[in-house]
């Protein structure tokens, strides 16, 4: 896990970046015409980025977290980004995007998970 460490920024930049996309999708899905595709995107979205957040946040307290982290990011923008593409172009991002996101999604949430089975001990940064 420790040549994870070197992408820890990513999850804080994903972090700012599907949260302030969340805000954005559900703007426009607040402005009319057939907004299902946003909404679900913009809930994933706002649902997901402060659990990025808090991951990162959470590195040192469990093994599991940057990895999980990671996954539930790309998932996240897997997912979104397909929902967005096809309202936007009527277009899927590519075949299977959306299913293999969502997959991502909950194997995010199994990582972050199997991180009880993996602790950290929080004295090892006493010296």
């Amino acid at each position: 896990m420790a040549r994870l460490d070197k992408l820890r920024p990513f999850i804080l930049l994903g972090s700012g970046l599907i949260g302030a996309s969340g805000v954005a999708l559900a703007a426009a899905a607040s402005h009319g015409g057939d907004t299902a595709f946003l909404g679900a995107a913009s809930t994933m979205c706002l649902a997901h980025a402060p659990v990025l957040l808090g991951l990162y946040l959470a590195n040192d307290r469990f093994r599991t977290a940057t990895a999980a982290a990671l996954v539930l990011g790309t998932g996240t923008i897997l997912f979104a980004g397909d929902l967005a593409s096809r309202h936007v172009f009527a277009e899927r991002l590519f075949p299977f995007a959306a299913p293999l996101g969502g997959s991502m999604m909950m194997l995010g949430w199994l990582i972050t998970a199997a991180g009880a089975a993996f602790p950290v001990r929080l004295d090892r940064h006493k010296d």
